[in-house]
């Protein structure tokens, strides 16, 4: 009983970690497009050039 309770305890964690690492790579590739559009939509400041999208 104890082997199979194992077994089963094995494969939920595995369920939820393959799940948790999908999730994250799904929400890098939207921070990613995000960042490159940002890149494409930036605005010109007050002398024309173009600045930085972001504050840093």
């Amino acid at each position: 009983m104890v082997p199979i309770l194992l077994v089963l305890l094995l494969v939920l964690v595995l369920f939820g970690a393959g799940f948790a690492i999908k999730l994250l790579w799904w929400l890098a590739l939207a921070v990613l497009v995000l960042w490159l559009l940002g890149f494409l939509v930036r605005g010109t400041n007050a002398s024309g050039g173009r600045g930085r999208w972001y504050r840093w």
